[in-house]
């Protein structure tokens, strides 16, 4: 079989070249072309998989190394026996040790102040988990949870957490319209429920939040902002990144456990989809939840978003080099 992977992909070389006929290729290049004669792709987000790339392909499995599938035609690609597979939960700690190293750097006391969680997926069941165990109230907003009769929280309404949360951070897909829709589901009327000087984070997807109100109210101190995703990335807007407390360029996921993780994920899809057997040593395996956290020194010793705030700053135009060549941090040890 032949499969094309994205060469920007960690941890993947020579794992698949004893049972396929591989191809690396950058983003920029998964082309019609490239790809007629492939079984399976295996991709980042920056690679749109839809008709106008599969179309009259012989590919079968398109496998991506992320949590996220925004840029993947689920619809068209079930349609046309397509396998899709993700890399689900892969960086939800890396993503946690973000938001928590933001929030503690930026004030945010867990003995003292409450914390809203927007989307208790993977990653906001860790950062809830995280900051109960530190000694904050959590309070959690999850509609599609809260309907499905799920009983793991007290549920709120997204305008309650909003006014009664020191801090909050979001943690949804990007839904547009529908009950569940999330593009922009924070804006200029959901920024002025907020407590004044209240920490916004958001590291889940960059529209969910209206990057100009955003700006607005970090620069009239109504909110600190906290900023990994962007609307319109790799052109980001200048406002918020200068008003913002801390401002990276879509990093908060780049762990090295959650780089190794994503990578044995898709693996394990390629396995599963063609029922071979595929050299997995090494890489990470899931993550396993802390008994206790002893101290918030744990967390903020293990990761500053100083340096990746000035390097964005400096050169917002090398957001996508910034990115593809980030040096993966290492995830906190709470053993």
């Amino acid at each position: 079989m032949k499969i094309i992977i994205d060469n920007k992909i960690p941890f993947i070389h020579q794992r698949l070249e004893p049972v396929a006929e591989v191809v690396y290729a950058d983003p920029a290049e998964f082309t019609p072309e490239l790809v007629k004669d492939a079984d399976a792709l295996i991709v980042r987000t920056r690679t749109i998989c839809d008709a106008a790339l599969l179309e009259g392909s012989s590919v079968r499995l398109i496998a991506t190394a992320t949590i996220g599938m925004d840029h993947i035609d689920k619809s068209w690609c079930e349609e046309n026996g397509i396998t899709v597979a993700n890399a689900i939960g892969c960086n939800a700690p890396g993503v946690a040790q973000y938001v928590w190293a933001a929030l503690l750097r930026n004030g945010f006391d867990p003995k003292k102040h409450t914390l809203g969680v927007i989307g208790k997926g993977h990653i906001g069941s860790i950062v809830t988990d995280w900051g109960r165990k530190l000694g904050a109230k959590v309070i959690v907003c999850d509609p599609p949870r809260e309907r499905a009769g799920l009983t793991d929280e007290n549920y709120l309404p997204l305008d309650d957490v909003l006014r009664e949360s020191d801090a909050v951070t979001l943690h949804t897909p990007l839904i547009r319209g529908g009950i569940d829709n999330t593009f922009h589901l924070i804006e200029y009327h959901e920024l002025e429920l907020m407590k004044d000087g209240a920490i916004l984070v958001n590291a889940a997807r960059g529209p969910v939040v209206d990057n100009e109100d955003m700006g607005s109210a970090a620069a009239t101190g109504k909110i600190k902002a906290v900023v990994d995703v962007w609307e319109g990335e790799p052109v980001i807007d200048l406002t918020l990144l200068e008003e913002a407390m801390t401002a990276t360029p879509h990093i908060a996921g780049y762990s090295h456990e959650g780089k190794e993780r994503a990578t044995r994920m898709v693996l394990e899809a390629v396995e599963k989809a063609f029922g071979v057997t595929v050299d997995k040593s090494g890489l990470e395996a899931d993550y396993t939840a802390p008994e206790k956290i002893s101290s918030p020194q744990v967390i903020l010793l293990s990761y500053d978003p100083a340096d990746d705030t000035s390097a964005l700053r400096s050169a917002p135009s090398e957001f996508e080099k910034l990115r593809s060549e980030y040096e993966y941090r290492r995830e906190p040890s709470f053993k």
